[in-house]
């Protein structure tokens, strides 16, 4: 009769269970998430998506800005003032003549920015996933000249504001400025606003094309250009509803 033995000691079985010095891999490479999931490097998809979400929470304290700028608007249109002169109260609220073509133009603009960042960022995510799968041994793509999308992107995003500035020229030379009245007051402040925010995505923007010319890795500008791109959106989604705002409470 064949008997079998074991050759290990019980010091090994404990130390293959873990108890001595040799441990088994900690889930995601030990790296504390930081690693792809095999402890070979940067996780950028997890980046992503934390980062995303912090766009989420940004977006959201933006949103209430605009959300508490609206609503001192509705409530200070029908809010009647004091006229000491005659001892009544009386709207001070002034029709505006909105320069309506030159706004068309900086709306028009913005959206066509929109389409042309949303190209970039799926070009961008198109170029990481080619990346990944030229690094297969044997496999060989042809050559591929990316379109400047991002490029194209800021020089809208500055013809934007020029327009914006342009507007604001033409407001004032109609004789509506900042302190003309409430009407022409909040069409600064929420134009201006919304100008300072974009010029915020226009700077990280730039900030994504210099990472683009440094050959910075593709997974990182990745990243910089979907969080720049979905910023970029909300932005043309918010100018929209100042541009239609402003249309109904003139």
């Amino acid at each position: 009769m064949v008997t079998l033995s074991p050759t290990g000691t019980l010091q090994d079985l404990k130390t293959g269970l873990g108890g001595g010095s040799t441990r088994p891999p900690a889930p995601g490479g030990g790296d504390g998430g930081r690693g792809d999931g095999n402890g070979n490097g940067p996780d950028y998809s997890g980046r992503l998506r934390r980062t995303r979400l912090g766009l989420v929470v940004g977006l959201s304290s933006v949103t209430m800005i605009f959300v508490a700028l609206t609503s001192a608007l509705v409530v200070r249109r029908g809010l009647p003032t004091f006229d000491e002169r005659t001892g009544t109260y009386v709207r001070d609220w002034l029709t505006m003549s909105l320069p309506v073509g030159m706004l068309l133009v900086n709306t028009l603009l913005l959206l066509v920015s929109s389409v042309s960042v949303e190209l970039a960022r799926r070009q961008i995510a198109r170029r990481t996933l080619l990346a990944q799968v030229e690094s297969i041994p044997g496999v060989t793509l042809g050559p591929e000249r990316p379109i400047p999308w991002l490029g194209i992107t800021v020089i809208l995003g500055l013809g934007f504001l020029v327009g914006q500035w342009l507007a604001w020229q033409e407001l004032a030379a109609r004789g509506f400025y900042l302190a003309t009245s409430p009407s022409s007051s909040f069409f600064y402040l929420l134009t201006a606003t919304h100008a300072v925010h974009l010029t915020g995505g226009l700077l990280v923007m730039l900030y994504a094309v210099a990472i683009s010319l440094m050959r910075k890795p593709l997974p990182v500008q990745r990243i910089v250009i979907d969080i720049t791109a979905w910023y970029w959106h909300f932005m043309a989604l918010l100018w929209i509803y100042i541009f239609a705002l402003l249309w109904f409470m003139r």
